[in-house]
C-alpha cells in the first residue's frame, strides 16, 4: 500500500505525512497543503526496538491513508525522540527507555517501508517548526520553542529557519544552569530541567508533601483542587521558565517564546507565574518578552515534521 501511494503519477491528491515518534506515543497526520485530512495515534513499542518502532509508524501512515481515500503519499517527515543526524536521518543517541534506537537509520527504513523519501528531525526541532509555520509563532521570524515534557528541550527558529548551531546542539535550554542546586538527569546541577520538567514537578510535590505521585498531571489536578504543595511545584516551574525566557532575550534578543509539552497542558497553572518571572527582571533592552502556549497541542511535532517532508510542491515553508 505504501509503495502504491509513493509512486509518481499514481493519481489522487498529493499528501505528505508528518510523524511524531515519542517515548510513549506515535502520532501521524496527513496534510493536503495545510489541511489535515487524517490523523492516527498509537503507543510506541519502545522496548521492541527501532525496527518495530519504524514498522509501527509505517502502519499508522497506511491506516491514515486508508482513512483518506483518493490521496497519494509523496513524502514524509519525522520528529523523533533522541539526538538526530538530520543529514542522514539516523538517530544518533537516545535515552535508555528506548531499545536499539540509537544508531537506527530511521529515514532509510521508513522510506523503504512507505516507498517515498523521508526526512527526520529531532522532535523538539519539529515542534519549533510546527509552531513557527502553523501555530502560535506563525509570522514570527525569531522564536524560542520550549517543550516541557519528561525532560525540558528547546529549539530556535532564527530569521525564519531552524537554527542548529555548529554542532547541532543549539537550543538546549533545559540544561542551562542557574536554577537552584538540584541534580539533573544529565549529571549536572541546577539546570532548568530540575524545576520545569514533568519529572521535576512530580518530585517537587513529593519533597514538600511527603507523598509520591504518578506524574505532573496528577500534581496539576491537586493544584486545581487547592493543594498548596502542588501549587508551589507549578509556581517554581513557571518562575524558572519565565527567567529562562528573559535569559534568552538578554543574550540573543529573541523575545518570543512558545511553550509546549505535557506540562504546558496545565497552562492555567503556569501563565501567571511565567509572566511574573518575566516582569520581575526584564531584559536591559526593555523589550517585551512574550511567552505563549502551543497553539497546535498534540499535533505540533507531527505538523512541524510534515513541513520538512521532501515534497517541494507541498512545502509549508512560506
Amino acid at each position: 500500500m505504501g509503495g502504491d501511494h509513493g509512486t509518481p503519477g499514481g493519481g489522487g491528491r498529493d499528501v505528505v505525512a508528518g510523524l511524531d515518534i515519542g517515548g510513549t506515543g506515535t502520532s501521524v497526520v496527513l496534510l493536503d497543503g495545510e489541511r489535515v485530512v487524517a490523523r492516527e495515534h498509537a503507543a510506541t513499542p519502545v522496548r521492541d526496538g527501532g525496527a518495530a518502532m519504524a514498522a509501527a509508524a509505517a502502519g499508522l501512515v497506511r491506516s491514515a491513508l486508508a482513512a483518506a481515500p483518493g490521496t497519494r503519499l509523496v513524502g514524509a517527515g519525522v520528529g523523533a525522540a533522541g539526538v538526530v543526524d538530520a543529514a542522514s536521518g539516523t538517530v544518533v543517541a537516545a535515552s535508555d527507555s528506548f531499545r536499539d534506537w540509537a544508531g537506527f537509520p530511521l529515514a532509510a527504513e521508513l522510506g523503504a517501508a512507505l516507498g517515498v523519501p523521508v526526512r527526520v528531525e529531532n522532535d523538539v526541532n519539529a515542534f519549533a517548526l510546527g509552531e513557527a509555520r502553523l501555530g502560535a509563532a506563525r509570522g514570527l521570524d525569531d522564536v524560542l520553542a520550549i517543550m516541557l515534557g519528561t525532560g525540558v528541550g528547546g529549539a530556535f527558529v532564527l530569521s525564519g529557519g531552524l537554527y542548529r548551531g555548529p554542532t547541532g546542539a543549539a537550543g538546549e535550554i533545559g540544561h542551562v544552569a542557574g536554577f537552584g542546586d538540584l541534580s539533573c538527569t544529565c549529571g549536572g546541577r541546577g539546570h532548568l530541567e530540575t524545576l520545569a520538567s514533568g519529572r521535576a514537578v512530580a518530585r517537587s510535590y513529593g519533597r514538600t508533601a511527603g507523598v509520591t505521585v504518578a506524574g505532573a498531571r496528577e500534581v496539576a489536578d491537586l493544584a486545581r483542587a487547592g493543594d498548596p504543595h502542588a501549587r508551589g511545584a507549578f509556581a517554581a516551574a513557571a518562575d524558572a521558565v519565565g527567567r529562562a525566557a528573559v535569559l534568552v532575550a538578554s543574550l540573543l534578543d529573541v523575545t518570543d517564546v512558545v511553550v509546549g509539552g505535557g506540562v504546558a497542558a496545565a497552562w492555567d497553572l503556569l501563565a501567571d507565574g511565567i509572566e511574573a518571572g518575566v516582569r520581575r527582571e526584564p531584559p536591559v533592552s526593555g523589550a517585551a518578552v512574550r511567552v505563549r502556549p502551543s497553539a497546535l497541542g498534540r499535533d505540533a511535532v507531527a505538523l512541524g515534521a510534515a513541513s520538512i517532508a521532501p515534497a517541494a510542491a507541498l512545502s509549508l515553508a512560506g
